[in-house]
Order: C-alpha cells, then structure tokens, then sequence
C-alpha cells in the first residue's frame, strides 16, 4: 500500500440560513448543513463515514478495500475515491450478476475509472454478503481486504458521524437528515446536545431502518443514545425511486434557492421536512437543521 497523505477538507461544514416563505409562514426557521461541501469527491456522510475505517484498515496493515453496494451505489463510488486518495486497492461487489454483460453506468464508470475492481455477483448470492462463508469466498477471490458493509455503515462510521452533531450543537432543535443505511442518523443523534432530536427521513421502503438504526448505536456505544426517530412516509416508492410531486419539490427548490438537491436522499429529506412544517407538526419558533449529504 502507497502512503498517500489525506486529501484537503473543509471541516466543519458551513451551516447556512435558508429563507423561504413557506417555512415562514408555520414560524419555523430553517438551515442547512452543508456537508456536500467537505471535499469534492467524499462528499458528506461517507467521508464522515469512511474516515476512521479508513484509518482502522491502514492501521491494520491492509491495502484493499472491499465493500458492497448496488448498481448505483454511492457508497461504491465514494469508496473508489478514497482509495485512490488513499492509496489503497478497492474491490466493489456488485449485486446483479447481469450487469457485466452490460454498458457501465455512469456511477459505475466512475468507480472504476478510480480503479475498483468491480465484482457482479447473483442476487441470491449478494442477499447473503454478510454470511462468513459468502466473505470467505470473496477474499479467497480477491486477496485478504478491510471489508466494509454495504453503505459503509458500522460502529466505526457510527462514531465517525457523531462529528456531525457536535457542529451543529445547540443551533438547532430538530435536525432532519436523509436515512439509507442508519449509520449517519445513528451517529448525528449520539453527537447531538440533550433537547436536540434527530428525524431519519427513509429512502427506502420497508420500515426496517429504526431497528437497523438502534443496532448501529448498541454496536458503537452499547446502548441508544440521544433523541432519534424514523420517518417512514417520505420515501416515494424506495430507493432512487421518485414522484411527480417529489421532482416538482425539487425543481421548486432548485428555483428558489439556487441549490438542485439530490434525488435520491437530499430531496427526500427536505420535501419531508416541508410536509411536516406545513401539517403543523414543528411549533412556531423551531429551528430546523437539514443536512445536506451529497
């Protein structure tokens, strides 16, 4: 493995006051944490995220990384990045042994124009990543690695993104924060100051991710910690999935205050947020945080 020194990043995030007369007229004031801002390429949540894997596998004594991740994955993308940033290999396995036959996507190009290895690997095969003989097999294929989970979310990116709520602190009193994999969430309401809650808005459906959010916290910290829940309605379908009335938002948005949010998480996460202050659900004089990931 090449030494490669750590890539600039500018931390902590700026946390900018956004100003829209809709939020206004429910009395709620809302700001943006602009983590998509921390560096160009390991944007937000997954420098966050990698940052102390990243460290644990050099100090480890590994030269590849290896994690898991769909056919557009960020995670894969970002992971990519870090290595070559890093100096380090990366292998990405790929759920869909189909796609190999097929064009690389653009997020998939990327990652590999960062020089991931991409493995496409069965569903049914890809279902059972976390399984010891599943891992066995892949390391035998590809050399021993630091194997990181799909989304990249475990007890070291948990605490990792506690960072994230200590910046914000007592600037707010709601933050919202888009929920894929749980480790950000778990991580923000851990750093958050007592009387400060958390909302998880999921991108997927399934209403899985409250317990996958209170396993993370009992892997990194032994227990639950800070004010936290799961928002379950805002996910227009699962994930990279979209509605009319979630482009229209976000178009809106884009008008309004010259920032196109993201899609698949960010837009999810602001549309709630604007449901919720429009059904009354925040009283008058909250200060909402809403954590722009990537």
């Amino acid at each position: 493995m090449t030494e490669h020194p750590a890539p600039a990043v500018r931390l902590p995030s700026p946390l900018v006051e956004l100003v829209d007369e809709r939020l206004a007229r429910q009395g709620v004031r809302l700001s943006l944490k602009r983590d998509d801002l921390i560096h160009p390429e390991l944007t937000g949540n997954k420098y966050r995220k990698l940052r102390l894997n990243l460290a644990a596998a050099r100090d480890g004594g590994h030269g590849t990384l290896l994690t898991f991740g769909g056919a557009w994955s960020n995670h894969l993308r970002a992971t990519a990045a870090a290595g070559r940033l890093f100096g380090f290999r990366t292998v990405g396995v790929v759920r869909g042994e189909e796609l190999a036959a097929r064009p690389l996507n653009p997020s998939l190009a990327r990652a590999a124009a960062d020089g991931m290895r991409l493995d496409f690997v069965d569903r049914a095969t890809y279902r059972r990543k976390a399984e010891p003989e599943v891992v066995a097999a892949l390391l035998a294929r590809h050399g021993p690695a630091y194997v990181l989970p799909e989304g990249g979310s475990n007890a070291l990116a948990v605490h990792g993104c506690t960072d994230l709520g200590r910046e914000i602190g007592g600037e707010a009193d709601v933050v919202a924060v888009a929920c894929g994999t749980g480790g950000t969430l778990a991580g923000l309401a851990a750093g958050l100051p007592p009387g400060v809650r958390a909302i998880g808005f999921a991108v997927l459906r399934g209403g899985f991710l409250g317990g996958e959010v209170d396993r993370l916290q009992r892997a990194a910290f032994g227990g639950r910690r800070g004010r936290w829940q799961v928002a379950d309605g805002f996910h227009h379908g699962g994930f990279a999935r979209t509605t009319p009335a979630l482009d229209a938002f976000a178009a809106d948005f884009a008008d309004r205050h010259g920032l196109a949010p993201d899609p698949v998480y960010v837009a999810k996460a602001l549309h709630g947020v604007f449901t919720l202050a429009a059904d009354g659900a925040f009283p008058p004089g909250t200060r909402v945080t809403a954590v722009v990931t990537g």
